[in-house]
């Protein structure tokens, strides 16, 4: 008897701790859509159940800067390593020119894989001033011929610009760990 006392006991604790939760969840549900009908201005259902509008991805989920666009432009957005040994390190530097009348701001640059690192200016860009983004790319363990590409976002229209290292990776013979760096 004390056996289903204590069974029945903690049945009831389960199911009003599952009643709890399923409140709060209710509760938070509601508390987003007031919130989401205060932005939109215009009344949600409070049903929880019913079809809820795409959330839209803001500026810091994207990497794109809020606020003026200006323009960016490479002397080249491609530059062709030629052949290397499979373990060499080629090294790149792009320049590039805001010639746009806002200040240019590169929120991101990232490689096509973690073999090809870039290295961009942090700082805003003036109108009309230069940069530079040097790209690394380490062929240990990338064999034939490569097209590596990198992804610049920035407050440019559109937000993303891309330059590319090609070449050819030769099976190593010792591989040379030292960077060739080319402007």
């Amino acid at each position: 008897m004390l056996k289903q006392v204590k069974v029945l006991f903690l049945a009831l604790l389960a199911v009003g701790f599952l009643a709890s939760c399923s409140n709060e969840q209710s509760a938070a549900q509601t508390e987003a859509q007031n919130e989401l009908a205060d932005n939109n201005s215009t009344v949600q259902p409070a049903n929880p159940n019913a079809a809820q509008p795409a959330a839209q991805p803001t500026a810091a989920q994207t990497d794109v800067p809020a606020g003026p666009t200006t323009v960016m432009s490479f002397d080249a957005t491609e530059f062709d390593f030629g052949t290397v040994q499979e373990g060499e390190k080629v090294a790149h530097v792009y320049k590039f020119k805001n010639n746009g009348d806002e200040p240019l701001i590169l929120s991101n640059a990232k490689g096509s894989c973690g073999c090809t690192v870039p290295q961009w200016p942090r700082e805003p860009i003036a109108p009309g001033a230069e940069g530079e983004i040097t790209v690394e790319f380490n062929s240990k363990g990338k064999k034939g011929k490569r097209n590596q590409k990198v992804t610049i976002t920035a407050n440019t229209n559109p937000p993303q610009t891309f330059i590319y290292l090609k070449g050819e990776v030769l099976a190593e013979e010792g591989g040379n760990a030292t960077p060739t760096v080319t402007q």
